[in-house]
């Protein structure tokens, strides 16, 4: 299933961030630049488990009917209402305009009976990956930190995190997080984004060294307090929400 089907079970269903990520198991291919597809979910209050059941039995139709799309679910934890998100990669734009998926269009019907109706907004974003400031190894990945960022001053901003990936590179021997740029999206969507992965939630309670301690043991502080700085005054506004995998809804074969 490629962009117009997606994009019909989107507006049918009137799946971030997290990744947004989240988010995201689907995250960011080492070294190579990719292009992330979102699709979040406001889904009606109490309507949760329908919802669920009705990506469920999609995705039944859709892998017996030979589909060949691979997409991850999430659900966020934190945050206004009850919101999914579906996120998709893929090398090229092309790619995403392939429309000849006939296993989509053989399971629409469930879309239609099983899932719109208990939808009650979406919002669809792409991002393109940034592979300099992002991890190289992949990990098993649960639950996501995605951290959003609307900013003022681009070039601020890319040079502290930059600086920020290449010292995180240096002291733990790979980056924390998968770093996005968005391509495009509503005035109040966020420019960069950052997802940031733990196996499960007992590694949240792991303690790690805070960003500018580390920026600070490393470079000093003089030096540090200096790129604080800049790139506050970098950023206009942001935000963060925590995402769980949703392994029964996803089929993502690369863990």
């Amino acid at each position: 299933m490629k962009i117009s089907e997606q994009r019909t079970i989107r507006l049918a269903m009137v799946f971030l961030f997290i990744a947004a990520g989240l988010l995201m198991n689907n995250v960011a291919r080492a070294q190579e630049k990719q292009i992330l597809s979102m699709t979040e979910f406001t889904v009606k209050i109490g309507h949760e488990k329908q919802f669920e059941d009705g990506i469920k039995a999609w995705k039944v139709c859709y892998l017996e009917n030979k589909g060949a799309w691979t997409w991850n679910m999430w659900k966020r934890l934190n945050g206004k209402g009850s919101v999914y998100g579906m996120t998709s990669q893929s090398p090229t734009w092309a790619k995403i305009g392939d429309e000849n998926d006939p296993a989509d269009k053989k399971c629409m019907q469930i879309v239609m009976d099983k899932i719109i109706p208990h939808v009650e907004s979406t919002e669809d974003n792409f991002a393109t990956t940034i592979p300099d400031y992002s991890r190289t190894s992949n990990s098993e990945t649960g639950i996501v930190w995605v951290s959003y960022y609307r900013v003022e001053n681009s070039s601020a901003f890319n040079e502290v995190v930059k600086a920020i990936s290449d010292v995180q590179q240096k002291v733990e021997g790979d980056k924390r997080g998968y770093w996005y740029s968005a391509n495009g999206g509503s005035p109040e969507s966020a420019d960069y984004f950052v997802v940031t992965p733990y196996k499960n939630f007992a590694a949240l309670d792991v303690k790690r060294d805070a960003i500018w301690d580390m920026m600070e043991k490393t470079m000093g502080k003089e030096e540090s307090d200096k790129m604080r700085a800049k790139i506050r005054g970098s950023i206009k506004n942001s935000w963060r929400y925590l995402y769980k995998h949703m392994d029964d809804l996803s089929h993502n074969p690369v863990k």
